[in-house]
Order: C-alpha cells, then structure tokens, then sequence
C-alpha cells in the first residue's frame, strides 16, 4: 500500500471515528461498533441510540431517546432485564444481521432477524424505530417497533401479526430507576373480538371495548382531532392499532407503573402536555358491578342491575359489594327459545368479549336471527355502526358494561318474553348511523345534494361508501316534532315497511340531531321520504279500504 493509500484510510478512519463519537452517523454496519459513550442519531435530529442510566441508576442500557428534549426520555430499551454494570458495553451487528449487547466478550441481550442477510444496516429512523436492513432494500428484517419497552410512538402498530404469532404490547418500568418489566402490560387479546387489556399483573385492571369502526366502544372520546389520526385493522394476518401525528410534534404513549395508567403526551416548550389517559374513571374499574349491571360514574351507587335483572346478593349489593352481579328476574329455558325477545340498551360500553362471536358480512336483523336460533347466545349487537353492519354475539354472562352520559353504543339483551311486555313491540332493529357517516356521504349536507324539504326538514340524496345510494332525511332542528315523536317515527316505519315506500336502513341520533335514512328510490314521490309515516299510513289504509 502505497503512502497515499494509507494517508486515506487513516482519515477515512479517524472521519468514521468523529462521527461516531458526535452522534453524526444513523447507522451502523457489521464493521462497526457502537461503545458506551458513543452515540448514532437519526438523519434529522429526532431521536439518538447510546447507552444511558435511568434515574439515580448507575447500571448501563441501550437505548432510544429523543434528541432535542431537554430533559432525557427514553422511548426504548434494548437490555432491560439484563443490565451491565460498568461501561464496557459495546452494541454491534454481526455479519448475518443479528444484534448483540456485549459486555466482556459476554452476550448480555440478542435479537434475531427474520432472515440472514447479505450487507446488514442497523439504522436509527426518524420515527424513532432502529431497524435492520439488506443493503438498500426497505424491508425490515427486524425492527424496535416489532418489540417495544413501555412506550408507543407514531407510527407504531400495537397489537398482533398473527402469521408470526408476535404480539407487541407495552410493558411499563419498575420504576424511574428500573427498565425491567414492571407489573403493568397492555395488550390487544387475541379474541374473536379483539379489544385492548391493561393488566395488573394476571388481573385485567381496565378494557377497553371493541372495535366498532370510529372507535373502542369504551372510549367514546376517542375521535378525530388536529393532533393525532388513527385506525385499527382486523383480518385473518393481523389485529392491531396504530396512532400516527398530524403535525410536527414529539409525542409519546405510555403504560405507567407509578400511577397505573396508560397516557398519551405532546411535547410542548412547558414539558410533556398530557393528552389522553386510562383508566379515566371509577367506572373504568374492570368488571366493577359484576354480570349483568352497569356502571355510571354520575350515579350513586355507581352500580345499577339491568332491567330485568336484580342483585344476585341483595346483602351484599346494599354493602357495595357488586362483585356477584345481577342474575335474571326470569330465568331462560332453551326449549322455549323461539318465545324469547330482545331488550335493546342503548349508550354502552360493550361487554367483555373473552366468549363471543363475530361475523362482518351480516346485518343486524341476520345477527338477531342467528342469536335467536341459539339459547346460549345472551346478546348481539353491529360490530360495525358507521352503516350499521357486522354482527357480534356474546355467549354467557355479560361482564363490565359501562353507561356513558352521551356516546356509547347499542346492546340487544336476550330476555323471558315476561320481562318485554310492551317493549317487545317497540323493539327496533334498525341500525344505528354514526353521524360522521351520514355526512360525509351528504357531502357534508350540502345544499346540492338537498332534493326536497318539508315542515320537519330537508331530505339530501347521499352515497354510502359502498356506492349505495341513500335519501336521508335530517330534522330540523327548531322542529317540534321531538325526540320521542321522532323514535315514534322510527318506530312506525321499521315495522310497517310498504312495497310503495322507501326501505328504512337506519337511523342517527346524536347531540341535537335526528336524521333518518332511506334507500333512495328517483321514482317515487319526495312526500314519501318527507313525511314518511304519514305517506305509509295513507298507504295501507287505501289498500284495507280496497
């Protein structure tokens, strides 16, 4: 080798050697090292990787924190259940793609990549996830998102790849000083109903509800905002969700053992601004009122039994002690199911779904029939409630109900036909429309799409997002007709649909707003969408008089 050779290699070296020492480089390759006290930072400045000790701890881990926050917040550990307790620890990357935390030639932590690579990368990304390439390709061969420490960033699916059979749940510190898994854990459950748990140790210490399209039924406060956007998937490859920022903001969620919570922040120039958090109330207490009770924080006691159910213990029910439940005023005989009816509750946080059922391709009255037909199946409800579809059951007791204020979702309960009286008969499967649905498929009610209007308000012709055309007639809101004239309405329609009249999918009632939706039929007369009813009564009054 020649002297100018070697003059190039020895700057190449000593360059290497500054930026790995200045926290320049966002990665790192098999023929490099990353020492303790040496750093790698993402391209832009968000996020650094190096070893630190939390707290008062003089123990060394790897970890992600963010760059530009004063005050250190870590986001991920490597080696939390196995620290090192000097400095000698060396992180590095082998020659297949495989990652070692190394203390005294001693493998102290290790993960696999999914396959062996050529030319492995391990690279620090913006979003804060480390993860190890194939030279150039995209394609993580292992991630940090894949297994993360107690906090959930941007971007980052939370819950299960079932093709892997990974599950990515957040597992909160011992403590401030202490990485290892505390005794705190949220999860998706791997149900035929997915929906998150925080558990205390092996006892479920909040539940979030299921899925029903917008939101988890027990968050109702869980909507579109200027801050954060999200969605959750369900199929046969993965059940997760994943939360994502709108703006250039620092943001994190976290399982907290200190105060036994799962919260979200922002991070503003005063610190951490608290957004979100779980458990938000009393009530949120899992399985508080027990089987077949439901819980209102503003109600005292918070517990109350269903209609048609009592406390199993009234003893012990009078003490506050709701553990037991409620049982069934009339108990339920399989032979006599076909005399069995539905008692619709409205404004709940679904129950418990360990024992259920779910079917996306049925509509409600199918999921009535199919809970009809088998005695064990306690109550059905949509699964879906943005255009009233899906179809979930539940089978045995009904644990952890919630009544909320406002919100919440409809719950159709099995029942003895002595407990329906005349409620059998103003029981309405009609499915229930969010309100975000109906006016995005009015184009937000747009003066365009109004096709006529009456005394009780306009009519608009809309399209559902499955191309399905819809007239939706929307109250107005300084009519007198109000809201139990217009359930009335409801009513009347569902059970006296007409060959001449519009079908009635459904209906939407939310804050000030009633709103009945029909399938759109250009040749009928707008009188039979505005005044509806009434065109129905003439209707078959004309044909009884015939």
């Amino acid at each position: 080798m020649d002297l100018l050779s070697s003059i190039l290699v020895v700057t190449n070296l000593l360059f290497f050697l500054f930026k790995i020492s200045y926290g320049v480089l966002d990665s790192i390759t098999p023929s490099q090292r990353l020492s303790d006290g040496d750093t790698i930072m993402s391209r832009e400045g968000n996020f650094v990787l190096g070893f630190f000790s939390p707290g008062s701890s003089k123990n060394r881990y790897v970890g992600i924190w963010y760059k530009s926050i004063p005050v250190q917040t870590v986001v991920w550990v490597a080696n939390r259940v196995h620290p090192i307790n000097d400095t000698s620890g060396i992180l590095m990357i082998n020659s297949t793609g495989n990652l070692n935390v190394i203390q005294n030639n001693s493998v102290v932590w290790s993960a696999s990549t999914l396959k062996e690579a050529q030319s492995p990368l391990l690279q620090l990304l913006d979003t804060g996830n480390l993860v190890v390439t194939d030279g150039n390709s995209e394609d993580y061969l292992w991630q940090s998102f894949d297994y993360p420490s107690d906090t959930m960033l941007s971007g980052m699916k939370y819950g299960w790849d079932l093709k892997r059979g990974l599950n990515r749940r957040l597992i909160a510190w011992k403590n401030w000083d202490d990485p290892s898994p505390g005794n705190f854990i949220l999860e998706m459950t791997h149900h035929n109903y997915p929906e998150a748990y925080l558990w205390q140790g092996s006892t479920i210490y909040f539940r979030s509800g299921p899925w029903n399209g917008y939101r988890f039924s027990g968050l109702p406060g869980l909507k579109p905002n200027p801050v954060f956007a999200f969605k959750f998937v369900f199929n046969q490859d993965e059940a997760y969700f994943i939360c994502t920022l709108k703006q250039s903001l620092h943001a994190r969620s976290l399982v907290n053992q200190t105060n036994s919570m799962f919260q979200r922040f922002t991070w503003t120039e005063q610190g951490w601004k608290l957004h979100a958090y779980l458990p938000m109330d009393f009530c949120d207490t899992y399985a508080l009122c027990g089987a077949y009770a439901r819980c209102l924080v503003t109600d005292f006691p918070v517990c109350q039994c269903l209609n048609g159910f009592k406390p199993k213990s009234q003893q012990r029910w009078d003490s506050m002690d709701w553990s037991q439940g409620c049982v069934r005023n009339k108990r339920l005989s399989c032979e006599e199911k076909s005399t069995h009816g539905f008692l619709k509750f409205s404004g709940l946080k679904l129950p418990d779904t360990t024992h259920s059922w779910l079917n996306t391709k049925m509509n409600l009255k199918e999921c009535r029939a199919e809970c009809l037909n088998n005695c064990s199946c306690m109550a059905y409800t949509n699964s879906d409630i943005r255009e009233g579809a899906g179809c979930a059951i539940w089978f045995g007791d009904l644990v952890d109900i919630k009544q909320f204020p406002t919100g919440g979702q409809d719950l159709y309960i099995r029942m003895h036909p002595s407990e329906l009286g005349e409620r059998k008969k103003e029981d309405v499967d009609v499915p229930l429309f969010n309100f975000t649905t109906v006016a995005t498929a009015t184009n937000k009610f747009s003066p365009a799409n109004v096709i006529g209007a009456g005394g009780f308000g306009p009519v608009y012709k809309g399209r559902l997002c499955n191309g399905q055309d819809i007239a939706v007639k929307r109250l107005s809101k300084n009519s007198r007709q109000g809201l139990e004239e217009f359930k009335t309405e409801v009513v009347l329609i569902a059970k006296l649909q007409h060959k001449n009249l519009a079908k009635l999918l459904g209906y939407c009632v939310e804050g000030d707003e009633k709103i009945l939706i029909y399938e759109y039929m250009p040749n009928k007369s707008l009188d039979c969408f505005i005044f509806a009813a009434t065109c129905l009564l003439s209707m078959q009054l004309m044909e009884d008089f015939q």
